[in-house]
């Protein structure tokens, strides 16, 4: 009573997908439906522009600054920027002098003798000693990257001031997550979607975590959680913490199961599941991977070799798990959780193929531009793309040559993140320093930036209720009857124009695919 989706038919299906991608029919009447939506939309702005731009002036109250946006793709651990980290870990030297912040070969150290150690002092330390943004060293080098989570470049300063987990159970940074709460909630309309770790290392991860986010009070109407799972378990099994991949899936998902079934099993998790909307999946995609994932590959229970897994085997797993989770908590009156993983950054083009199949949304997915027709399942099935143009400026893909107002002009359903304030970018509103950017670079117009802003309350976790309140009550239904241009700012010209373009489109695509169909066997059931 509680079904998931079958091996055989994902990996078939997978497959079929893989075939339909580099089809040359198929490719050629998607590159050609892509274009012609780029070229329609152009024709829509030369005729109605100055129309929507009537229309928002006609609205009292409303402008871009005071319309809800979420921040889609964030992580905690870097949702501040470098000042206002640098201030914290000044007043905390003042503050908590002697406080025992690590221990080290058994031997208690304050927070003054780590810095002794390090030869610093409170007067000493700057943005440029922080060393924490990402700079020309970082393009295609994710493990330099990573190394600019530490500040001053020492690994202990990220455990005691960025970790939940550590000698004084995350303090620091609860603290920090509180201040940037307090700032969401003065700017009023920012909202953000946090992404915390679950390692799958042990099975106590999740109450760790739980109590963190009890005891600190980390809770806010402006924020909502994401738990992201880092895909190392190579990493884990070569340190011997894991025996085999079943190991990792049972750590990550058996607590999930409990608390589901018996609420009093693990109290302070079923408080923090109350503001947990979904998974995501990281790692660098650009990793090669030794395996290809078919019927042949080992079951979890029987991984046990040194390469990581593929991202399509991450992917199914976690997902598969999720499905029987969600039916359970379905059954006991609980909210659902859903996927929405990293995808597309980098790596191979399968890795979207998996994030079509599987996600609600994904993060990134710039190599979207170099598949057609993936693109265009993408735009028919609306699956929301988080995209962050200054991370991947800084990591794979120059800014100019970020696909973000193509895809928007095509009609797929983007919205605009930050990803890590804490190396990208140098404002309080690091949200609204990623949308400025964009408006000037690409000249984007106010309706442009109102829907981008829309999209991102449409795809994120919040719930039915906010978002009622923030977007109209008929949200949910289809075409202008959905847009409510008081609290959007976005003309119904601009939403009727998408949804009538979206029909189109749709019928065009069934028409084609009736003739592929008996080659293919393809279901389009998920559009």
């Amino acid at each position: 009573d509680l079904p998931y989706p079958d091996l055989q038919e994902y990996i078939a299906d997978m497959n079929v997908m893989m075939a339909l991608i580099i089809n040359g029919p198929v490719k050629s009447f998607c590159y050609r439906r892509l274009q012609y939506l780029s070229s329609k939309f152009q024709m829509h702005i030369l005729l109605n522009e100055m129309k929507e731009l009537a229309a928002q002036k006609k609205v009292p109250h409303r402008d871009f600054y005071n319309i809800r946006k979420v921040d889609t793709h964030i992580h905690a651990s870097s949702c501040m920027n470098q000042k206002h980290l640098l201030r914290f870990i000044k007043r905390a030297m003042k503050k908590y002098p002697k406080e025992i912040v690590h221990v080290e070969r058994g031997k208690g150290q304050t927070l003054m003798e780590v810095f002794e150690s390090m030869n610093l002092t409170a007067f000493d330390l700057s943005v440029d000693t922080l060393d924490m943004h990402a700079d020309r060293n970082t393009f295609h080098r994710f493990d330099k990257f990573n190394a600019k989570y530490n500040p001053i470049g020492e690994s202990i300063l990220r455990e005691i001031f960025i970790k939940t987990d550590n000698y004084i159970e995350g303090k620091y940074f609860g603290h920090i997550i509180k201040e940037v709460m307090a700032d969401l909630e003065e700017s009023k309309y920012q909202n953000v979607e946090l992404r915390l770790s679950i390692y799958g290392r042990s099975r106590n991860e999740w109450d760790k975590l739980a109590k963190w986010a009890v005891k600190h009070q980390v809770y806010s109407d402006n924020v909502r959680w994401l738990v992201q799972v880092p895909r190392l378990f190579d990493v884990y099994h070569t340190k011997k913490q894991l025996c085999n991949f079943q190991e990792m899936l049972e750590n990550i998902f058996m607590p999930l199961f409990e608390v589901t079934i018996n609420p009093g099993s693990h109290p302070e998790l079923h408080l923090f599941l109350q503001h947990v909307v979904g998974f995501d999946s990281v790692d660098d995609e650009s990793k090669p991977e030794q395996h290809i994932f078919n019927l042949d590959s080992p079951l979890p229970v029987n991984w046990t070799e040194e390469d990581n897994p593929p991202y399509s085997y991450y992917l199914y797993y976690m997902y598969a798990n999720m499905t029987v989770l969600n039916h359970l908590r379905r059954q006991r009156g609980f909210h659902t959780l859903v996927l929405r993983p990293h995808c597309g950054e980098a790596g191979p083009i399968h890795h979207l193929v998996s994030g079509f199949m599987l996600s609600e949304n994904i993060s990134h997915g710039l190599l979207l531009r170099k598949a057609p027709v993936l693109q265009y399942l993408y735009y028919l099935a609306q699956i929301g793309i988080a995209m962050s143009p200054l991370s991947n400026n800084s990591l794979f893909l120059s800014y100019h040559r970020n696909p973000l107002p193509e895809y928007l002009s095509r009609g797929l359903m983007v919205s605009l993140s930050t990803d890590d304030p804490l190396q990208f970018h140098f404002t309080k509103e690091p949200l609204m320093e990623e949308y400025s950017i964009a408006a000037q670079v690409w000249k984007l117009s106010s309706c442009d930036m109102c829907e981008l802003a829309r999209n991102s309350v449409l795809m994120s976790g919040f719930s039915h209720k906010m978002k009622s309140y923030w977007l109209g009550p008929n949200y949910i239904k289809e075409g202008q009857e959905s847009n409510d241009i008081r609290r959007t700012n976005v003309p119904d010209i601009r939403v009727a124009y998408r949804y009538e373009t979206m029909c189109e489109d749709l019928t065009t695509f069934l028409v084609f695919t009736s003739g592929l169909y008996t080659d293919f066997h393809i279901s389009i059931s998920h559009l």
